[in-house]
């Protein structure tokens, strides 16, 4: 969905690499392989800075595995050096720039184990956060990588609330519990059509319960007036067509259940004791506004 950033720190040092490989990129090839050739001279030879630098060329040549490969033999030669830190963060990137996002998010735990205090941790977190939600496919297939992903983003948004990328996972977070409540409405969707009318209420109601802020809320209330009207509820019915009134009375859903309503001779108001009557109190009270 999204890929990562280079850490603030690494940026400018990217870019001129980047502006080299652009402007003269067959001279610049030539002269880093000329001088930096682990074919030739054991890689041992070469001082951490140097392998650093390789790496961060082969970024700009977008060879990214190639890239995370360098950095991760610094971490292996000069494991205490603060190039083996750097080089870490920066392994981490391009593993995810690589498409390999179980390495990239390896590389950013152990970047964060090792260095918790470092200005590059919220980098790193948001990076594992981004490991999963890159992967979150459509709403059909199975959604334990969404899970996965809000409780990574959230960590960034409660572990580092003033830093860069605290804004960009508080979105990222929206839009991944919105995607989990469109996986409830689909399967929800399916017993409808086939007349499952129970188990198609139990999905609506998880998104109106816990999913209530998300898109999807309107069109779960409706559903549940369908559902319920199909099954001779009408209190529920009522209910339900209630807090879409209340709440979404604007929403091409609140006419539909409005028609479907009144059309069999009832209004739109909360009637009986069901778990949908705590939820329109709820709504009076302003919970949802």
């Amino acid at each position: 969905m999204s890929g990562g950033t280079l850490p603030k720190r690494t940026v400018a040092a990217a870019l001129l690499l980047a502006l080299v490989a652009g402007c003269g990129s067959r001279d610049a090839g030539r002269m880093t392989n000329s001088l930096f050739n682990p074919q030739e001279i054991p890689l041992e030879t070469y001082s951490a800075e140097q392998i650093f630098e390789r790496g961060e060329f082969e970024i700009s040549r977008n060879d990214m595995a190639e890239a995370a490969t360098y950095f991760g033999e610094i971490e292996r030669l000069y494991p205490y050096s603060d190039w083996a830190r750097r080089a870490l963060i920066m392994q981490a990137y391009a593993y995810h720039e690589d498409k390999d996002y179980p390495s990239s998010r390896a590389a950013a735990q152990r970047f964060i184990d090792f260095y918790p205090d470092d200005q590059d941790a919220a980098y790193a977190q948001y990076l594992l956060a981004l490991s999963y939600y890159d992967q979150i496919d459509e709403v059909g297939r199975d959604q334990g990588l969404t899970f996965e992903a809000l409780q990574a983003l959230r960590d960034v948004i409660e572990r580092y609330p003033d830093s860069d990328y605290a804004r960009s996972a508080t979105l990222k977070f929206d839009l991944a519990f919105d995607h989990l409540a469109g996986k409830e409405m689909e399967v929800g969707r399916y017993y409808l059509r086939r007349d499952h009318f129970a188990a198609s209420i139990n999905r609506f109601r998880t998104v109106v319960e816990d999913f209530q802020t998300t898109s999807h809320t309107p069109e779960a209330l409706h559903r549940l007036v369908e559902a319920y009207l199909s099954l001779g509820l009408t209190d529920e019915a009522q209910t339900a067509g209630a807090i879409l009134g209340h709440n979404y009375r604007s929403s091409d859903w609140y006419e539909d259940s409005y028609k479907m309503l009144t059309g069999q001779g009832l209004t739109l108001e909360a009637a009986g004791d069901s778990w949908l009557r705590q939820v329109y109190r709820q709504t009076l009270k302003g919970s949802w506004l």
